[in-house]
């Protein structure tokens, strides 16, 4: 490189710190299209119950959601992870989903949130277990990330029951 130009090296061997590259690959991946997907349910459900009495609850869920999205968006650029190909899948089912489950009325929509996030909550805790199992130190910002990204998914499931998602 030319003087005073610094050059940023990447390696294509091992992954930074020892980590378990397949796992955290699939983690991020399999997280980012979760939360990409949630995030379309959200959408679907603000366009036809947006204007209602229960908009301005999915729309506080939604937001945690895009809080999510923007986090893995930004682990996928810093573990070099490529999204997966589902996503314009995940673009039309998510939103398909949640604006038929909003169809049905807010019961409906509540319905779908606790069913959604309650498989979301046992997924992050699958997880947890899997990063736990490896090296909880080596893993310790991803797991709290998971862990409090499980939290919120388990409010939003609460917060469905109290708007009668039964």
């Amino acid at each position: 490189p030319a003087p005073g130009v610094s050059l940023r090296l990447c390696s294509t061997g091992g992954a930074p710190g020892g980590i378990n590259k397949p796992v955290i690959e699939r983690i991020i991946r399999v997280d980012h299209a979760g939360e990409y997907g949630a995030n379309r349910i959200y959408a679907g459900q603000m366009a036809v119950l947006g204007r209602s009495s229960v908009g301005p609850v999915i729309q506080q869920m939604w937001n945690q959601e895009k809080d999510h999205l923007k986090k893995f968006n930004d682990l996928m650029v810093a573990y070099r992870v490529r999204p997966t190909v589902l996503l314009p899948f995940w673009n039309v089912a998510g939103f398909v989903l949640g604006a038929g489950s909003a169809l049905l009325g807010r019961k409906g929509a509540m319905a779908c949130t606790v069913a959604v996030e309650e498989s979301i909550s046992d997924h992050y805790n699958s997880q947890i277990r899997t990063l736990v199992e490896e090296d909880p130190e080596k893993y310790k910002e991803l797991l709290q990330i998971i862990k409090q990204f499980r939290d919120d998914e388990r409010e939003h499931h609460d917060i469905g029951l109290e708007h009668d998602a039964e």
